[in-house]
């Protein structure tokens, strides 16, 4: 989709630094009053359809990540999706090496780490369910480098955000780490996962809306941040979860690309807001 080019022909005055238009209404701000300053960390590249898998060697290659990647997995996650990453890797000349955990634990994230720097690794890749993903999420953050986040289903929407879950001391946390740099999500891959993920996915998007009702009294009772753009994009994935439900079926790959869509949506609302307000609430 091309972008649209704003027209500047609209009957306002130049000499105004700025104007907005409010349907008939236009109202000029003065530029010196104004100091709202707001930094999102988006993803540059989400891939999303069958066979996407295979692209994960351009786009790293696009977004001139380096020659040198750690690919996080679990031992099942390696060997549905990890050996086609390494392949595709490989084939641009970009060398790997793996490490699959067991858990996602404070342990794993600073094995993770310490691998990162010690094997001088460009960027990590996040193979598999949230664990694998969460696990790279922290530990490249924690080592300076991005990451790329590669989800074997489609069950949750921190596939697509900046927070982890993970076990520190016992419990189980919600950390502030880095937004992937790049999403694959391979439709074919994830409609084979069992039907249970793809519902879980679905409740969580759902779930935004009660997150959402709960973010705004946050707001309205202890004036809490509020980003209405990350709350609106947050409701409307759980609006067209709902309004779609009859068709999300099992092992039927067009399921699994509505969802998959709609956890990014997800997901992009809460990089936009910083935090993960827009799907858990205050």
């Amino acid at each position: 989709m091309r972008p649209s080019a704003i027209s500047r022909s609209s009957g306002l005055s130049s000499d105004a630094p700025f104007d907005r238009v409010w349907g008939d209404r236009v109202s000029t701000m003065d530029v010196e009053s104004f100091s709202k300053t707001k930094a999102m960390e988006l993803p540059r590249n989400v891939v999303v359809g069958h066979d996407a898998l295979h692209q994960v060697g351009e786009v790293s290659q696009s977004l001139k990540l380096g020659k040198r990647a750690l690919i996080v997995a679990d031992g099942t996650t390696m060997k549905i999706a990890g050996a086609v990453v390494e392949k595709e890797l490989a084939a641009r000349k970009i060398k790997t090496a793996q490490y699959l955990i067991p858990d996602a634990t404070w342990a794993e994230v600073r094995e993770a780490e310490e691998r990162i720097r010690k094997g001088n690794f460009d960027f990590a890749l996040g193979v598999g369910g949230g664990r694998p993903i969460d696990v790279a999420k922290c530990g490249s953050f924690n080592a300076g480098v991005p990451f790329i986040s590669v989800p074997t289903a489609a069950s949750h929407d921190g596939v697509v955000s900046s927070r982890a879950s993970i076990q520190k001391d016992g419990d189980k946390v919600s950390l502030a780490a880095q937004t992937p740099i790049a999403v694959i999500m391979d439709t074919g891959i994830i409609a084979e996962s069992p039907f249970r993920l793809l519902a879980a996915g679905c409740g969580d998007i759902i779930s935004n809306l009660v997150a959402v009702k709960d973010w705004a009294l946050a707001r309205n009772l202890r004036n809490e941040y509020y980003s209405s753009y990350a709350a609106a994009l947050s409701e409307l994935a759980a609006r067209l979860v709902i309004e779609n439900a009859s068709t999300i079926k099992p092992r039927l790959e067009e399921s699994a690309w509505f969802v998959c869509k709609a956890l990014v949506s997800s997901g992009v609302a809460m990089s936009i807001a910083g935090s993960s307000r827009p799907a858990s609430g205050s």
